[in-house]
């Protein structure tokens, strides 16, 4: 099976994921990257690293580096989604392990909204492998809405930018 694009990449969703991105600082320690962000979700990159390594006989990835790269990607699909920037923090994660990504290999993580209401955010995500394409796990995750003043205007402003995306 070949990876395909599900989506076409916007360039100012795009500019928004990666500066969301650069708010966190685990993401920034694992080097989780945007690969492509549009209104319809976002898909995450996490390069293979022997520091996100869970066992060192196989060089299997940990579990805990996947979980964080679909938690991300189904957080960044909501900061995609909304009409407007909103903080909304994980309510829960439910994770389905699949089988073990192979070593040497970035891992991806596609997620879009599916149901956005007045308060919860309902997301699903993919992680998997391109070459060949292997479906390593997925995620069902909720948001909860607390609205854009439950943060402060410099956070905003630090992923909205002076273009004022």
């Amino acid at each position: 099976m070949l990876y395909q694009n599900v989506w076409q990449d916007e360039p100012q969703v795009h500019l928004a994921a990666d500066r969301f991105l650069s708010t966190l600082q685990h993401c920034i320690e694992l080097g989780i990257s945007v690969v492509s962000a549009s209104r319809q979700g976002i898909e995450l990159k996490l390069p293979y690293t022997s520091t996100i390594v869970g066992n060192i006989d196989d060089g299997v990835i940990h579990g805990g580096a996947i979980i964080t790269l679909m938690d991300t990607a189904s957080g960044g699909s909501v900061l995609c989604c909304l009409p407007e920037v909103e903080l909304c923090p994980t309510l829960d994660l439910r994770v389905d392990y699949l089988r073990s990504a192979q070593p040497q290999q970035p891992i991806y993580a596609r997620a879009t909204c599916f149901r956005v209401s007045q308060a919860i955010v309902f997301t699903r995500c993919e992680a998997f492998q391109k070459e060949p394409l292997v479906m390593v796990a997925n995620c069902l995750a909720t948001f909860m809405r607390i609205g854009r003043d439950a943060s402060p205007q410099w956070y905003w402003s630090l992923i909205k930018g002076k273009e004022g995306l």
